[in-house]
């Protein structure tokens, strides 16, 4: 799985065990789930272009290292995408950002379009897309075709679970495209749950069933 990258900080697993469990909160799963995003931005950031720009400090002129290139697009695929998101923008308040309303047809496990809003000049910034389970793969990979044909050329994915089947399926159709995740879980049910997972991710940050 040459394009996975599994972010095991011992805070994130840590907080991540928290998430899992059947008895936590709406609010605290809320809570972690920010604070995790925070984490997982830290790492999918780390290979982010620079360039060196003249400044004064107060003591002289200095040649000191900033990003290059245009915003950062952060694309957040509703609608749990939000809740990795707000972590995110913590970290990089500037970024642009886009969002894609996909639903699963809980018959064909295919993603449904009902919503879509992105920055523009999409060919010159680095998008990163957040959701917080790769399952199946269907709706990360319809999302990434999405954001290709909008112009995007430098697409990573950050997700809080990945089974391995969804992990094959973005290999294996955009593996351009690299995964940062905090658990490769075991695989996926019957029903394209993933397991031991932590339930719909949804479902759990808003109270829903």
């Amino acid at each position: 799985m040459e394009n996975l990258t599994i972010i095991n900080h011992p805070l994130i697993q840590h907080k991540l065990t928290e998430m899992r469990k059947k008895t936590t909160s709406s609010n605290h799963f809320r809570t972690l789930l920010k604070e995790i995003s925070l984490l997982l931005a830290y790492e999918i950031t780390r290979n982010l272009p620079m360039e060196t720009i003249s400044i004064e400090t107060p003591l002289e002129r200095y040649e000191a290292p900033t990003l290059a290139g245009k915003k950062l697009a952060l694309i957040s695929i509703l609608r749990a995408g939000n809740g990795l998101l707000d972590g995110v923008l913590d970290l990089i308040p500037s970024a642009r950002v886009g969002f894609l309303g996909l639903y699963r047809n809980e018959k064909t496990l295919q993603p449904v379009e009902y919503y879509s809003k992105v920055p523009g000049d999409l060919s010159n910034r680095v998008c990163i897309a957040v959701d917080p389970m790769l399952a199946t793969g269907g709706s990360v990979s319809f999302a990434v075709d999405y954001l290709k044909k909008k112009g995007a050329k430098d697409i990573r994915f950050l997700c809080l679970l990945a089974a391995p089947e969804g992990v094959e399926v973005m290999q294996k159709n955009h593996p351009d495209v690299k995964v940062f995740t905090a658990s490769l879980d075991r695989s996926l049910n019957d029903i394209g749950y993933i397991l031991p997972g932590l339930g719909d991710a949804g479902d759990r940050l808003y109270g829903t069933k």
